[in-house]
């Protein structure tokens, strides 16, 4: 595996070609089954706040990557995709991602809602030289596979580790050319425990509109 650190300062020269998708994934059991994206931060949904963010940062709409019967009117004018492979988890939201489209893609996971359009443009960014460039964060992995960018090539690479029976978010990265966002290039950004917050719980959804609160309408 091949790493190396992205620039984050030419935002201005995002390739045009990558697309943005929002991974819907999850049955929100911890949330009593609503969905998650639907939930509201700030008084708009989380949804609507990502699309406001790819919008701003790619110049068109995501894609919508979701299994519900009913995902069609969460966002009317978003093109829904169904996984390709059920029953991978969120790597089959990924591969369903990397194959909805030419080019590369921007994913990002629709609990999490305060990644701004400057993230999703710099990762866009780090296709220029990678397969797929991922943020360093504080999880549990130190990277953020659901909000992370891919080229064509993650495709092959998510299949033949399907095949082996490796069904980790992040098992076929030893097969690619992967860019790093380093910790001080995402502090450019804001604090990791914020851009990187998800929505699960009800506590949760009150933590994230108390966090929403503190930073202002800026998020």
């Amino acid at each position: 595996m091949s790493i190396r650190s992205a620039a984050s300062d030419k935002t201005d020269r995002t390739d045009k070609t990558v697309r943005g998708a929002i991974i819907a994934g999850g049955e929100a059991s911890r949330l009593s089954g609503r969905p998650k994206g639907l939930e509201r931060v700030g008084g708009e949904r989380i949804l609507d706040r990502l699309v406001r963010a790819f919008e701003a940062a790619l110049g068109r709409l995501p894609a919508l990557i979701a299994n519900a019967p009913e995902a069609a009117e969460w966002r009317p004018g978003l093109e829904v995709v169904r996984d390709l492979r059920p029953g991978l988890g969120a790597l089959g939201g990924l591969y369903t991602a990397v194959r909805a489209g030419p080019g590369g893609v921007v994913c990002v996971a629709w609990d999490m809602p305060f990644v701004p359009g400057s993230l999703i443009r710099a990762l866009a960014d780090g296709l220029r030289s990678a397969d797929a460039c991922l943020p360093r964060s504080p999880g549990p992995r130190g990277l953020e596979p659901l909000c992370a960018a891919y080229g064509p090539a993650c495709a092959a690479a998510i299949e033949a580790r399907v095949a082996a029976g490796d069904l980790r978010a992040v098992g076929f990265h030893e097969t690619i050319k992967i860019s790093i966002l380093t910790p001080e290039e995402v502090q450019r950004f804001g604090d990791p425990a914020l851009l990187f917050f998800n929505v699960n719980t009800a506590d949760d959804l009150a933590e994230a509109n108390e966090l929403w609160r503190r930073h202002g309408s800026s998020r």
